[in-house]
C-alpha cells in the first residue's frame, strides 16, 4: 500500500509539474500573460435555446425573435462601455446565411468597435449549434449604432483602445462606415437617379402577374409596458420584430406560401416612441424577381386616435425567397405595379437589387 501511495504521489507531481512547465512556456511567449486571458471589456455574449414558441410555420427561428435577441445583446455591450442607458439609432444591412431550427442553440456575441462623441458602433456575430451533433454554423453578422443618453441628454463617451489586430481593423474602418451612414439616404437617392433600369413590364407574362396592392398589409400595435425597454421607450428590437412580421405577411400574399427572409437593408430609427403610442406598420411587395422579392416596410406613430399628424419612426427593405423541399428557391410570380407611386417603388427595387449584386 505504501508503494502504491508513493507511485500515486509521483504521478500527480509529474502531471502538475508538466502543466506548470506548459504554463511557463506560454508565458514565455506572452510575458504579460494577456493573450490567454484577454477578452474585450465591452464584449457581451448571449446563448438561447430555440423553443417552438420562437419559430415560424417552417419550424425555424423567427427572424423577428432573432432581431430582439440581437438588439438586447448589442445594447448591453453599448451600455457596458457607456456606463449609462443607450438607445438603438440604426442597424446596418444584415445577410442571413443560415436558418436555425427548433432545438438548436443561438450564440450571439457583441462588442463595441469604436466610440465617437455620443454614439458608438457595435459589432455583432451570430452563430448556431446543434447540441446533439456539435455542428456549428455562421448565421449572420451585423453592425448597430447606439447613442448614449442620460436624462434625455446625450452623453460624451470615452474612447476605445483597440489591442488585437482584429480590433484595430474594426476600429479603423468604423469611421468610414459612420460617414457612409450619415449620407446613406443621399447616396442611395443619387445611385437610384443614376441607375439605368430596363423596363421589362411589357415582356413579362401577364398571366403570372399579381397586382402589388394585393400584397399590401397594414397593422396597428399598441405599445404596452412589456414592449418597453428599461428607459420607458419602445424597445427597438420589438419594433424590428413587428416590421419583420408585416413584411412576411406581404411576401406570403405574393407567393401563397411561407417565405424565408434573406436580407434586410438598414433600419434607421428617426425618433423614439413610448408606452401608450399606437404604431402603424405598413408593408407591400415592391418588386418580384425570378427567385426573390423585395418588401418595403415603414412604421408611423401617433399618440391619440384624433391626431392627424403621424411621426415616421422607421423604414426598411427586406428580401425574401421561397424554398422548396430541397431548400432551393422557387420561381415567383411577377408584380404588377399600380399608380405612379407603385411604379417608383418597382424601379427603385430593381436599382437596389442591382446595387446589392454590384457590391
Amino acid at each position: 500500500m505504501q508503494n502504491i501511495g508513493t507511485q500515486l504521489r509521483r504521478g500527480l507531481t509529474s502531471i502538475f509539474s508538466g502543466r506548470a512547465s506548459r504554463k511557463q512556456a506560454a508565458q514565455g511567449q506572452d510575458p504579460a500573460g494577456t493573450m490567454e486571458t484577454y477578452r474585450n471589456p465591452t464584449e457581451v455574449q448571449m446563448s438561447q435555446l430555440v423553443l417552438p414558441c420562437h419559430t415560424n410555420p417552417r419550424e425555424e427561428l423567427s427572424v423577428g425573435q432573432l432581431l430582439k435577441w440581437i438588439d438586447i445583446t448589442a445594447c448591453l455591450s453599448a451600455e457596458k462601455h457607456a456606463g449609462c442607458p443607450c438607445v438603438t439609432a440604426s442597424v446596418d444591412d444584415i445577410y442571413f446565411e443560415h436558418t436555425i431550427r427548433t432545438g438548436q442553440v443561438v450564440n450571439i456575441k457583441a462588442k463595441v468597435n469604436r466610440a465617437f462623441n455620443s454614439s458608438m458602433e457595435v459589432g455583432i456575430q451570430v452563430t448556431s449549434e446543434d447540441p446533439c451533433t456539435e455542428k456549428q454554423w455562421s448565421v449572420c453578422k451585423a453592425l448597430a449604432t447606439f447613442v448614449a443618453q442620460r436624462d434625455s441628454s446625450k452623453v460624451k463617451l470615452k474612447q476605445i483602445s483597440p489591442l488585437t489586430e482584429e480590433e484595430k481593423v474594426e476600429y479603423s474602418v468604423a469611421a468610414e462606415r459612420r460617414r457612409m451612414r450619415l449620407v446613406y439616404t443621399e447616396t442611395i437617392q443619387d445611385l437610384l437617379a443614376k441607375s439605368v433600369i430596363q423596363d421589362d413590364l411589357e415582356s413579362r407574362d401577364c398571366n403570372r402577374m399579381v397586382p402589388a396592392e394585393k400584397t399590401r398589409v397594414e397593422s396597428v400595435e399598441l405599445v404596452l409596458p412589456p414592449h418597453a425597454n428599461h428607459q420607458g421607450n419602445t424597445f427597438g428590437g420589438q419594433i424590428m420584430a413587428w416590421m419583420e412580421n408585416v413584411a412576411t405577411i406581404a411576401a406570403s400574399r405574393l407567393c401563397q406560401g411561407h417565405p424565408t427572409l434573406k436580407t434586410i437593408e438598414m433600419f434607421h430609427f428617426r425618433g423614439p416612441s413610448q408606452v401608450g403610442d399606437r404604431l402603424v406598420l405598413k408593408a407591400i411587395v415592391n418588386n418580384a424577381f425570378k427567385n426573390s422579392m423585395e418588401v418595403g416596410v415603414c412604421v408611423e406613430a401617433y399618440r391619440q386616435e384624433m391626431e392627424s399628424c403621424r411621426r415616421h419612426l422607421n423604414s426598411a427593405f427586406m428580401t425574401f425567397v421561397v424554398l422548396d423541399g430541397d431548400d432551393q428557391p422557387i420561381t415567383l410570380p411577377w408584380i404588377q405595379p399600380q399608380g405612379k407611386e407603385g411604379e417608383r417603388r418597382y424601379r427603385e427595387a430593381s436599382a437596389r437589387k442591382k446595387m446589392r449584386l454590384d457590391r
